[in-house]
């Protein structure tokens, strides 16, 4: 089912009695059924972590409001989870908590979005099918797709991460990989690709801060509320990139920056983007885990290179060896190769610098090879040297002296002292007529 398929499952759900005739807890009107969806949603994110797929069938069945009201009745019989909700609900009333989730959002100037709106960004519903095999851990198995996002800036979101490029690696990078970071944002930004990333030190901040100095788009996806984005240390980098971009989380403002929580948040970077680079990881790193879920999804992954006496890079050639479908990149067209048009996003040949000597043909490669490094020779014995005729030699001669390879002296041709490595025919052409003497000239 799709996020589509989800929204209008819960729109056309029948909600029970209770949720026909829900009132806001701060207020008297009666909330609309899209109302109580929303309100719903922000609390089942609060009475079970976002990604738990036990929840996201129930609202797939009965819609959120109902899911909601079955959980408070401790109707699941997914044990794990009713557990975790009886213990959430001794804290206090979900729905109380959505709501002053929502007046604190307000008064940060966030809003919420959820799959009924037209700024839900569609593709986060492949983490539907997302799964991970020959692993036991909770972060790995609850990767079902978001509820809601919470998000602070201007820009619609699905619009905004339509054409993205998720950049992720170590927070402990070396200046190798800050450097490579930047660069990769920089070219995508300034070809009008919008930079996703989590906001973290290292590879992510050097992907935002790139991003930002292309004067691009960059998104960052927080496992965290919006009002306590993590590491204080970004604190002024996230507050440019809510200026500029996004923040984006599925927690409610407020929520701690809990480890498990950066788990949870990796799989919606992997999803929501057209592709994802790893640029550096050291054998055990949070970002090889993007990259996994990216793979699981048959997102384009690609990896950026590292000196291979570079523990930060272990993680990322590890996963070059271990997944033939993960394809190396070295520069912003290669990675626009991967995630853009078919055929209309081709990265140029890569080739080294264009030399003299590439515009030769074979006997005027003999005749060059031929010519002794020291004196004058003439054109009969140049020739035999280089086993053409003559005539063939002279005219062969006369393109190389062009090309500034060599130099005619008397009756005879010698090598140039210093060979050029670029020049032109034209070039030469140019250099020889200024070298001429000019004669007086007359007025215009």
């Amino acid at each position: 089912m799709t996020a589509g398929d989800e929204a209008g499952a819960d729109s056309g759900s029948a909600a029970s009695p209770e949720w026909a005739d829900m009132r806001h807890p701060t207020s008297e009107p009666s909330v609309t059924a899209l109302d109580a969806d929303r309100l719903a949603r922000v609390a089942l994110t609060w009475i079970a972590e976002p990604g738990n797929r036990s929840v996201f069938r129930l609202v797939q069945q009965y819609g959120a409001a109902g899911a909601l009201a079955l959980l408070r009745e401790g109707g699941t019989p997914d044990d794990s989870l009713r557990k975790t909700v009886a213990a959430r609900l001794s804290a206090g009333d979900p729905l109380v908590v959505a709501a002053e989730a929502m007046e604190r959002a307000d008064r940060l100037g966030a809003r919420l979005v959820t799959p009924t709106d037209d700024e839900w960004p569609r593709p986060v519903a492949d983490l539907h099918r997302l799964v991970l095999g020959g692993s036991t851990r909770r972060v790995d198995r609850e990767t079902a797709p978001p509820l809601c996002f919470w998000v602070r800036g201007g820009h619609p979101l699905a619009e905004t991460l339509d054409r993205s490029v998720a950049l992720v690696g170590a927070r402990a990078a070396t200046g190798y990989g800050v450097h490579v970071g930047t660069e990769l944002a920089y070219g995508l930004a300034e070809r009008g690709w919008t930079v996703v990333s989590g906001g973290a030190f290292g590879i992510d901040a050097a992907a935002h801060r790139g991003a930002l100095t292309a004067g691009g788009l960059t998104v960052s996806v927080l496992a965290c509320g919006l009002d306590r984005p993590y590491p204080m240390g970004n604190a002024a980098l996230f507050d440019r990139i809510a200026d500029t971009g996004l923040l984006v989380s599925e927690w409610i403002p407020g929520a701690d920056p809990l480890r498990p929580r950066f788990l949870i948040r990796n799989r919606v970077i992997a999803a929501a983007t057209r592709g994802s680079v790893l640029v550096e990881a050291a054998a055990r790193s949070g970002a090889t885990q993007t990259m996994h879920r990216a793979l699981a999804m048959a997102r384009p992954a690609m990896v950026v290179p590292g000196p291979v006496t570079s523990t930060m890079s272990v993680g990322a050639h590890e996963l070059l060896r271990q997944y033939p479908e993960a394809r190396l990149v070295v520069s912003p067209a290669q990675v626009l190769e991967e995630v853009g048009r078919i055929g209309g996003d081709l990265a140029p040949p890569v080739r080294g610098p264009a030399r003299v000597r590439d515009q030769l043909d074979d006997e005027a490669t003999m005749v060059l090879e031929a010519l002794p490094r020291r004196g004058v020779h003439g054109v009969d014995d140049i020739a035999a040297r280089s086993g053409v005729v003559a005539r063939t030699a002279l005219r062969k001669l006369a393109l190389l002296e062009e090309l500034g390879l060599v130099n005619r002296r008397g009756d005879g041709y010698a090598l140039s002292p210093a060979r050029p490595t670029t020049r032109t025919p034209t070039d030469a052409a140019t250099a020889n007529a200024q070298r001429r003497p000019q004669g007086p000239q007359g007025p215009p």
